[in-house]
C-alpha cells in the first residue's frame, strides 16, 4: 500500500482529527543494520539503526509536527511558535507554510547549525534570536503561547509526543517485536517519552511480547538529567542537545527508571569517534547530536554491559541528517587537497603507483582521439 503518513497509517493510535491532515508524507524511516558497529559494541549484538534523517525535513520532528499541525488547523489557529536548537524549527516551518500558516521561531542566538537555520528561512518562518540559551528562548516561547493567539509546537504539546511514538510502532512492526535495547540521544527529552508511549502501548496491544530497556545519552556538558540538577549554561559541539533544563525531563527519567534502562552522559571526544564511524564504517552521515546515542553503546560496550553467551538485538535513534550541520563535518574531517591537473599529482596525493603503461582498453584523453 502507497506510504501516505504516520497519521493515515496509525491513525487509530493517534488523536482524532476532524479537519485536514497536514503531511508530508513522514515516518516510514528505515532500520538499517550496523554490522560493524554491532561488532564494536558486543560480540553477539544485532545493532539497527532507525535512520529519521530521511524524513522530509531531516530529522525525527516531523513525525510530532504533522500531529502538531494538523490539530492546530482542527483548532481554527492560522499562527504557530516555538523555540528551537535546529531540528524543531526547520519541521515547524515546513509544516505551517504546507498548512498555510505563520510560524514565529526563537533560537538561541548563536547556537543553531546554519543547515537547520537555513530551512526555517527558507520555509518562510520569522526567526529571532534570542540574546540567552535554549531555556530562555523555550521560558519566553511559553510566555508568548498564554498571552498571544498562537498555538505552541514544541514537544510541550502533547500531541507532538503523539506523533513521535509512531517511531517505536515502525520498529516493532520491522522486527515483529520489540527489541531488548533502544538508544537514543536526549535534550529537551521530549523523544525518549515518546518512545517509551509507543513501546508501552505496543505491548499493551498485545503487538509486542516485551517492553525494550532504554539507553539514552545526554553530552556531558549539557547533562542535567545525569547531574540532577539544571545545567545553567549547557555546552557541547551536537547542537541539537545543548539543553540544560529539559521541558520533558521528569518524563524522561521516568522511561528510564520503568525500563530498567538508564541516562547517562558521553564526552564531545566520545561523540565525535560515533560521528566518524557511523559516516565511515556504516556509510550514515548524520548530525552530531544523533551520533550521541551510538557514542553510549559503544562506552557500555567497553564496559562488559551487554551479555556476550547469546544474541541481543539494540536499535538505536539516529535523530537527524548530517547535512543539517555540514560545518560539524568540515571541521572534523581532512579539507580537500588542492592538486595542479596532472597525473603524477592526483597519483602522488592519493599514495597510490603509476603502471608503466596503461592497461588494454583504457580510457584515452581528449588530445589522444584528436
Amino acid at each position: 500500500m502507497k506510504w501516505q503518513g504516520i497519521i493515515a497509517r496509525y491513525g487509530k493510535h493517534l488523536p482524532v482529527l476532524h479537519g485536514p491532515v497536514v503531511t508530508l508524507l513522514e515516518g516510514n524511516t528505515p532500520l538499517v543494520p550496523c554490522p560493524r558497529l554491532s561488532r564494536l559494541v558486543g560480540a553477539k549484538v544485532n545493532l539497527l539503526a532507525k535512520v529519521e534523517g530521511t524524513n522530509p525535513t531531516g530529522s525525527f520532528k516531523d513525525r510530532g509536527m504533522t500531529v502538531a499541525i494538523s490539530k492546530a488547523a482542527e483548532e481554527g489557529h492560522r499562527t504557530v511558535i516555538c523555540a528551537s536548537t535546529g531540528n524543531t524549527a526547520a519541521s515547524a516551518a515546513a509544516y505551517a507554510a504546507r498548512a498555510g500558516m505563520r510560524c514565529f521561531v526563537l533560537i538561541p542566538g548563536g547556537e543553531v547549525a546554519r543547515g537547520k537555520l537555513a530551512q526555517a528561512i527558507a520555509h518562510g518562518a520569522q526567526v529571532l534570536a534570542v540574546e540567552g540559551s535554549f531555556d530562555a528562548a523555550l521560558k519566553l516561547v511559553r510566555e508568548l503561547s498564554r498571552r498571544c493567539p498562537v498555538a505552541l509546537v514544541n514537544s510541550l504539546n502533547p500531541n507532538r509526543i503523539e506523533g513521535q511514538k509512531t517511531a517505536a510502532f515502525e520498529i516493532c512492526d520491522a522486527l515483529g517485536d520489540a527489541p531488548e535495547f533502544h538508544a537514543l540521544p536526549v535534550g529537551n527529552a521530549g523523544n525518549i517519552t515518546a518512545y517509551w508511549k509507543g513501546f508501552l502501548e505496543y505491548s499493551q496491544l498485545g503487538l509486542a511480547s516485551r517492553l525494550p530497556r532504554l539507553l539514552a545519552f545526554q553530552a556531558e556538558g549539557a547533562a542535567p538529567l545525569v547531574l540532577g540538577h539544571i545545567v545553567a549554561n549547557p555546552e557541547t559541539f551536537a547542537t541539537a542537545i545543548r539543553i540544560g533544563n529539559p521541558a520533558s525531563g521528569k518524563q524522561a527519567l521516568a522511561a528510564a527508571h520503568d525500563s530498567q534502562g538508564l541516562i547517562a552522559a558521553v564526552s564531545d571526544d566520545e561523540i565525535r569517534e560515533a560521528y566518524r564511524l557511523l559516516s565511515q564504517q556504516e556509510g550514515l552521515f548524520v548530525e552530531p547530536a544523533s551520533a550521541a546515542g551510538v557514542a553510549g553503546l559503544l562506552k557500555l560496550g567497553r564496559e562488559g554491559f551487554f551479555p556476550g553467551d547469546r544474541p541481543v538485538t539494540i536499535t538505536c535513534t539516529l535523530t537527524g541528517h548530517g547535512l543539517k550541520d555540514p560545518d560539524a563535518a568540515l571541521a572534523l574531517e581532512q579539507p580537500p587537497i588542492s592538486i595542479p591537473a596532472q597525473l603524477e599529482s592526483a597519483v602522488s596525493a592519493m599514495g597510490l603507483e603509476l603502471d608503466a603503461a596503461p592497461p588494454a582498453g583504457a580510457a584515452t584523453t581528449p588530445e589522444q582521439e584528436e
